[in-house]
């Protein structure tokens, strides 16, 4: 048998979903097949009860493993992937959620598609990310990084939240909205596309900049470069927030200032021999679905 391109292979799970523990059991046991060691991510490990096999935190699975299999959804990936993306780890999605834009591997023969991935025939892809910092009086009060996106929002509050956007120091905009998002091409696809932003394909070094809402109608999205610094200041807001990826968050009083750049940190994603970004689009948006059908 030939030996496999990675030797070990760490493996994360969304271990809430039903039939999960199922589906990890099986992937485990394919990967042992193929003669590859295999590491749990520790919460899969306790909260699957998989035996057997070592396991070890999210945080230190880039000293032991060349590879990361996550299966889930696109949260998972999110989750599992700002802390991977630190330790240049590659990672492989299968998919157990809905959408899956990053997890693009199928459950369902999901064999078939990663043994030759395994052996080596791949297609390597690195998502950029953002380092994202919240300032207070001239303090950084918080530190954090994104894949998808930023967003400053008005948070519970009912009224509008205003900001004013600089880049580079050099004024853009004021924005009276219920927020804004500033999302990187991976996360064009998410929230930024469900407010009217458009998609950006990951080769692109660029943020998309999103008004959720925005009283004036002529603020509209506006493709911004990667390689410049975003400063979003709270003018005003009765109950302002940021949240980063949907994950962290931090409360905003007027005056702070929500700064963003790219981190020196990306993603690695494998794909299969032949994977297009375009295909993903269209199997996920349903594109040309009536002409495939032959209506």
């Amino acid at each position: 048998m030939t030996t496999p391109a990675f030797q070990h292979i760490a493996l994360i799970g969304k271990y809430q979903a039903a039939g999960s523990v199922e589906a990890l059991a099986r992937l485990a046991d394919f990967l042992s097949q193929m003669g590859v060691r295999v590491t749990l991510e520790t919460e899969t490990a306790l909260n699957t009860g998989l035996k057997g096999y070592e396991h070890a935190p999210i945080q230190e699975l880039g000293q032991h493993c060349e590879l990361a299999l996550i299966m889930g959804g696109d949260g998972t990936m999110l989750g599992a992937g700002r802390v991977l993306a630190k330790q240049n780890i590659p990672v492989i999605g299968v998919n157990q959620g809905r959408l899956g834009f990053m997890t693009d591997i199928p459950l369902d023969g999901y064999t078939e598609t990663l043994r030759p991935m395994l052996m080596g025939e791949y297609v390597e892809e690195r998502r950029p990310m953002m380092q994202a910092s919240v300032w207070r009086g001239g303090q950084c009060i918080m530190q954090t990084e994104a894949l998808n996106d930023v967003v400053v929002n008005r948070g519970t509050s009912s009224g509008m939240i205003e900001m004013q956007v600089k880049v580079n120091d050099r004024f853009v905009a004021n924005h009276r909205a219920d927020g804004l998002i500033l999302a990187t091409p991976t996360g064009s696809t998410a929230y930024a596309l469900s407010a009217g932003g458009p998609i950006l394909h990951p080769d692109i070094a660029g943020w998309v900049m999103v008004p959720i809402a925005p009283h004036t109608l002529t603020n509209r999205p506006i493709v911004l470069s990667c390689r410049e610094e975003v400063c979003i200041e709270v003018v005003s807001a009765r109950d302002g927030c940021a949240n980063f990826d949907m994950h962290s968050l931090a409360s905003l009083q007027p005056g702070d200032q929500v700064r963003v750049r790219t981190s020196e940190h990306a993603l690695r994603l494998l794909h299969p021999q032949g994977w297009s970004y375009f295909d993903t689009l269209r199997r996920k948006l349903r594109w040309n679905e009536d002409a495939v059908l032959g209506r």
